[in-house]
C-alpha cells in the first residue's frame, strides 16, 4: 500500500506519518511537506531513516510535483494546511491559495490517480462555527467566521464536489483541537506551556470563558485509520476528544502541573471573530468505524506538558526564531 501524507512535517500529518509506520507494516509512506514554519524535517527525526518512508519537499499547489505523487497513491491523506486562526485574520490570502487551490490541486490528480482507494481531506471542527449549546453533528450547516474556517469549509466542501461529480474516493473528517507532541508552540497548549516554563505571562484572550474540546492526536491519528479501513468515501465523521474545556481552566491546569503561579495569567484584548465555543457529537463515527477516544484529557495533558519539559532542544530553537531567547 503507498500511502501519500501531505503536510507530513506538520503537528498533526508527522504523529500520523508516525502512527501508521508503527501500526501499518505493510504501508509505504510518502511525506509531501512544503516546510513551512510549522512544518519541520525535525518532527520526522525518528523515521528519517525508516525504508518505508520517503520524504518529498514540495508544495502541494505545484502540480508538477504533487500530480505524480498523488496519481502513484492507493492512499492520499491531505493534512497539508495553513492552520492558526490568528495568521488567517492578517494573511488571509496565504490560506486560500494552500488550504483551497492547494486541495483543488490535487482532487484534480486524484480524478487520473488510476488505484487510488481513498483520499481523507482532513478538516476541522471549526467549520461549523459557534456551537452555543449541544454539540454539531455531520449535517449541520457550516457556519465558519474567521478565514481559516472559511478556507477549510471550503476545501472541505470542494472534495466532497469530487466525490458527487468524478466518483472521486472522498472521506472528510472533521475533529476537535488536537494536542500531542511536536505542535508549533504558537497554538494555546504548547504556547502556554513553554511561557509557563520560561516564567513569561500566558496571553489569555477575552473572558477566558471560551470553551473548546480537545483530542488526543494519537485518537485522531487512529481514527483516520479507521475511516480509511472501515468508512465509506461520502459521509463525514467527526472525531472529538470528550475533552471540553473551559480556556482559563485549561491555563491553570497549565500552571498548577508546572508548579507555577496564577499570576501568570495576562487578559488581553479578544480576537476578532473568535469563536465561544466548539463541540462536537463523535457517535457516528464511534458507531460506524468502532473508534473511540482512549485518552483521559487530564492524563494526556499531563503526558504533553511533561513532553516539552523533556524536549527543550526541540521549541526552543522555534522561540529562538520569534526573538524570545
Amino acid at each position: 500500500m503507498k500511502i501519500l501524507v501531505t503536510g507530513g512535517a506538520g503537528f498533526i500529518g508527522s504523529n500520523f506519518v508516525r502512527y501508521a509506520l508503527e501500526t501499518q507494516a505493510d504501508w509505504r509512506v510518502t511525506t509531501l511537506d512544503k516546510l513551512t514554519y510549522a512544518g519541520r524535517r525535525e518532527n520526522l527525526h525518528d523515521v528519517m531513516d525508516d525504508p518505508r518512508h520517503t520524504f518529498v519537499h514540495g508544495d502541494i499547489a505545484d502540480a508538477p510535483v504533487s500530480g505524480p505523487l498523488v496519481e502513484q497513491s492507493d492512499i492520499v491523506v491531505h493534512f497539508a494546511a495553513e492552520t492558526h486562526v490568528d495568521r488567517s485574520i492578517h494573511a488571509a490570502g496565504e490560506f486560500i491559495r494552500t488550504d483551497v487551490e492547494g486541495t483543488f490541486v490535487l482532487l484534480e490528480a486524484a480524478r487520473r490517480a488510476p488505484k487510488l482507494r481513498r483520499f481523507v481531506q482532513i478538516s476541522t471542527d471549526e467549520v461549523y462555527g459557534s456551537v452555543p449549546t449541544g454539540a454539531s453533528v455531520e449535517t449541520d450547516e457550516l457556519k465558519p467566521r474567521n478565514p481559516y474556517a472559511a478556507s477549510k469549509a471550503g476545501a472541505d466542501r470542494l472534495a466532497y464536489s469530487y466525490w458527487a461529480t468524478y466518483n472521486v474516493p472522498v472521506i472528510i473528517t472533521r475533529a476537535s483541537n488536537n494536542y500531542g507532541p511536536y505542535q508549533f508552540p504558537e497554538k494555546v497548549i504548547p504556547l502556554f506551556v513553554t511561557n509557563a516554563l520560561d516564567d513569561e505571562p500566558l496571553p489569555l484572550y477575552g473572558d477566558g470563558q471560551n470553551v473548546r474540546d480537545w483530542i488526543h492526536v494519537d485518537d485522531h491519528c487512529a481514527g483516520i485509520v479507521a475511516a480509511l479501513f472501515e468508512g465509506k468515501p461520502g459521509p463525514i465523521y467527526n472525531f472529538g476528544g470528550d475533552g471540553e474545556m473551559v480556556n482559563i481552566d485549561l491555563v491553570k491546569m497549565i500552571l498548577d502541573k508546572l508548579g507555577k503561579p496564577h499570576s501568570l495569567i495576562s487578559f488581553v484584548t479578544d480576537r476578532l471573530g473568535h469563536d465561544r465555543r466548539y463541540a462536537i457529537d463523535s457517535s457516528f463515527a464511534q458507531r460506524e468505524l468502532n473508534w473511540k477516544p482512549r485518552h483521559n484529557f487530564k492524563e494526556g495533558l499531563d503526558e504533553t506538558i511533561q513532553w516539552y519539559i523533556e524536549n527543550p532542544s526541540w521549541w526552543q530553537p522555534l522561540l529562538e526564531r520569534a526573538g524570545r531567547y
